[in-house]
């Protein structure tokens, strides 16, 4: 059935009979979309103007764009023609220079129940002195660089480091083959490699180096190894070649101050790779404005995402959900993010809903896959602990 919107638009609804579910009345009084059909009724008479509202409304610009789309070579369109912008800059830069200079920005648990908080202003200048080591190994506007690693804040900072100085990254799933790793590195033309020593999964590491190196001897392309120490496993390093990240951290290139590139809207922004199942994996390609704009916009108005909420992606930031949703959107936002390295059953059942329970954690966005996974245990799990601080 359908229905008029206050613009006219006639809007598809739920009919009658059909599973629908209403929220409770306080949760749509508060709601940054208080009435989801007016919204999507704006929407559809304008679309330009509506991600115009959202541009201005979620994104900093160093240069105002100067058309919102550009349709004319469809289906190959632009999006925020002539802006100039960062996404670091928006994730970072803006926040370090308001209030949010010391507001959490990052809380971080390891499987091994090690723990990690960066505030803004500290992972802004984690992220100034990789940015500012890269540089010092040649990396530039335009470089593609491929980040393979485990589920840690040093994947994030790599990322936000890359696209700081106008590079590209190509982030692989750290569960893949070194087969992939390498095909997905000469695809994207990548000279340079992070990585991490290795990964825990399960109470068990995962020598993420060895396989790097095993991708690497099947590329000529590769000629920088930066190498992360998450695990301490005695690991072969490449002399010229690898270099250890905490001790590239520690020179002086690698100052704390680091300016953010202007970037065109239409600048590539990242390349991620198909899984490849269905045949040969394909590079998509990101941009710089649409993007950002984008994330935002879905974590802020699908997702209801507050100032004060507690916000966990249980994803992993090697697949499209993880780059926008632990990554770009909660901190272009301005919000505090929760990363849990490991996996949702270890060392048992209720390490998901213990993790909500000592953390407080508002939001949990997660897969059915896990969900499912998780209900052939029961509810007695889950019923040890106090989820109360969830909401809808």
């Amino acid at each position: 059935m359908s229905e008029q919107s206050s613009n006219g638009q006639a809007i598809e609804v739920a009919a009658a009979d059909s599973e629908l579910y209403q929220p409770p009345p306080e949760a749509v009084t508060g709601a940054n979309v208080p009435n989801y059909l007016e919204l999507r009724g704006e929407a559809l008479a304008d679309i330009e103007a509506y991600w115009d509202a959202r541009a201005s409304e979620l994104i900093d610009w160093f240069e105002p764009y100067e058309k919102v789309l550009d349709d004319s070579g469809a289906p190959f369109f632009k999006w925020f023609v002539g802006g100039k912008t960062n996404i670091a800059y928006n994730a970072l830069d803006r926040h370090v220079n308001s209030w949010r200079r010391h507001k959490l920005a990052l809380i971080f648990e390891g499987e091994e129940g090690d723990r990690k908080n960066y505030s803004y202003f500290q992972l802004w200048q984690e992220v100034n002195k990789f940015a500012n080591m890269l540089k010092g190994k040649g990396v530039g506007k335009g470089d593609t660089v491929t980040i393979y690693m485990g589920r840690t804040p040093e994947l994030m900072i790599a990322m936000l480091a890359v696209t700081k100085i106008g590079a590209v990254h190509s982030v692989v799933y750290g569960g893949f083959s070194e087969q992939a790793l390498a095909s997905r590195i000469d695809d994207a033309q990548s000279r340079v490699l992070i990585t991490s020593d290795g990964a825990w999964l399960r109470g068990k590491t995962v020598n993420l180096k060895d396989i790097s190196d095993e991708a690497v001897k099947r590329s000529s392309i590769v000629d920088t190894v930066i190498v992360y120490q998450r695990t301490m496993q005695e690991v072969q390093m490449t002399p010229g070649r690898d270099h250890w990240w905490h001790e590239e951290m520690a020179l002086s290139i690698a100052s704390p101050v680091c300016e953010s590139e202007p970037m065109d809207a239409e600048d590539p922004l990242f390349i991620l790779y198909t899984s490849g199942t269905t045949g040969r994996p394909k590079g998509v390609l990101h941009t710089c404005g649409g993007y950002q704009v984008y994330t935002a916009t879905t974590l802020k108005y699908v997702f209801d995402l507050k100032e004060d909420d507690l916000w966990w992606c249980a994803a992993d930031p090697g697949w499209i959900t993880g780059h926008s949703y632990i990554v770009y959107a909660p901190l272009i936002l301005g919000s505090t993010g929760f990363m849990y390295e490991g996996a949702p059953d270890y060392p048992h059942p209720n390490r998901y809903w213990k993790l909500v329970e000592d953390y407080g954690i508002t939001i949990l966005y997660t897969a059915p896959t896990a969900i499912r996974g998780l209900m052939r245990f029961g509810d007695a799990w889950a019923e040890q602990h106090d989820l109360s601080s969830l909401r809808l």
